[in-house]
């Protein structure tokens, strides 16, 4: 492929046209801009066993529709994940419980245990993906611009160390009162705007840290 390292350790493959990620990443790449290409899938573990050196990935702007982050446990000091621009709908965190039978499925052990930022912008999601607070890490959120519909109670169940949720220019138009009570953390910015609400929300609002917290509500419908 046409990618370049710059140094030892930044691994540059944007507008290259692959369709693949490099075999080479795994090995030593810090930092991987693998952005504006045409790869399709993206399988965090090789079989191997072997912990990648990764701390920042940029995955924007490709052409993933599908993503399954249970599998990622050789990424552990991952910080920055981007998946921008791409058209995911089924972005997968957890793993399923069946319906029947006595045995369940294991969550996922310190998912991307490293993991602070996780950006989703301009996607196809309809929903907050399920298992957000598997990611003991996670600080920030983008996920403005996709289809979600409602913000549910358990979407950030456990995200104790959130501090910013970008929820701007989806379909949002019910938010349930107890989504956000348990983010202690949340003091950088909640950002609303370009929803679907049609009546403020004071009870929602009540419980956050104002003295800190900046949120957007504008371009909403009431």
């Amino acid at each position: 492929s046409e990618c370049r390292w710059a140094g030892q350790f930044l691994l540059n493959c944007s507008f290259t046209r692959i369709s693949t990620v490099p075999e080479d990443l795994s090995q030593i790449a810090v930092t991987a801009d693998l952005s504006y290409n045409n790869i399709e899938t993206f399988v965090c573990s090789n079989g191997r066993n072997e912990e990648w050196m990764l701390k920042h990935l940029n995955l924007s702007n490709n052409l993933i529709s599908e993503l399954t982050l249970t599998t990622c446990t050789n990424l552990p000091i991952l910080e920055t994940l981007n998946l921008n621009g791409n058209a995911i709908h089924t972005l997968t965190l957890d793993m399923p419980t069946p319906a029947h039978g006595s045995k369940k499925y294991s969550t996922v052990a310190r998912l991307l245990p490293a993991l602070k930022v996780l950006s989703v912008e301009r996607n196809n999601l309809n929903t907050v993906p399920r298992g957000l607070g598997l990611l003991q890490s996670l600080q920030t959120v983008h996920m403005s611009s996709n289809a979600i519909q409602q913000i549910d109670p358990k979407d950030f169940q456990n995200c104790s160390q959130l501090k910013d949720i970008d929820l701007r220019n989806n379909k949002i138009t019910k938010i349930h009162p107890d989504a956000f009570r348990d983010l202690n953390k949340l003091q950088v910015v909640m950002d609303l705007r370009e929803n679907a609400l049609t009546t403020p929300l004071p009870q929602i609002l009540v419980s956050l840290n104002f003295f800190q917290l900046e949120v957007y509500l504008s371009k909403n419908t009431w």
